[in-house]
C-alpha cells in the first residue's frame, strides 16, 4: 500500500505572520505562497493557510476542533517539543502523560497559533 498524505486547510488573517509561525516556529517547509494562501509541508503532510477577513476567535477548550500529528518515534516528538519551547510558541496545554499504564498511554501537548488554530502532538508508548 502506498503512503497516504494528510491535507488540511485552515483560516489565518495574516500570511506573513503565518509563515513566521509555521516555518520559523514549527519548522514547516514553505511551498507556494501568494496573498491568499500559503502551502506548508509539516512532516510530509500538506497544510494550507487561507487568508480570511472574517474575525477569528479562540475556542473555550481544546475540543471540538484541533488537528495534529501522532509521532511514531518518541525522539521526533521530543525534538518538536524542544523546538516549540525554544521558540516560545504558545502552549495551549503543556505536556502530559495520558492513560498511564494502559495500551492507550501517550504523551501529548497542544499549541495554539496566532489565529487560534489548535494543534496536538502525540507519541503513543505502545
Amino acid at each position: 500500500m502506498s503512503q497516504t498524505l494528510f491535507h488540511l486547510a485552515f483560516p489565518v488573517t495574516d500570511i506573513a505572520q503565518t509563515k513566521v509561525y509555521y516555518v520559523d516556529g514549527l519548522g514547516c517547509i514553505p511551498g507556494r505562497e501568494n496573498h491568499h494562501a500559503l502551502i506548508l509541508n509539516l512532516y510530509g503532510h500538506q497544510l494550507v493557510a487561507h487568508f480570511t477577513k472574517e474575525p477569528l476567535t479562540p475556542q473555550l477548550t481544546i475540543y471540538p476542533r484541533h488537528f495534529g500529528l501522532i509521532f511514531t518515534q518518541e525522539s521526533d516528538w521530543q525534538d518538536l517539543l524542544k523546538r516549540a519551547q525554544q521558540r516560545q510558541l504558545v502552549f495551549r496545554e503543556e505536556t502530559k502523560n495520558r492513560f498511564v499504564g494502559s495500551p492507550l498511554e501517550h504523551r501529548t501537548f497542544f499549541l495554539e497559533d496566532p489565529f487560534y488554530n489548535l494543534m496536538e502532538f502525540k507519541y503513543y508508548r505502545h
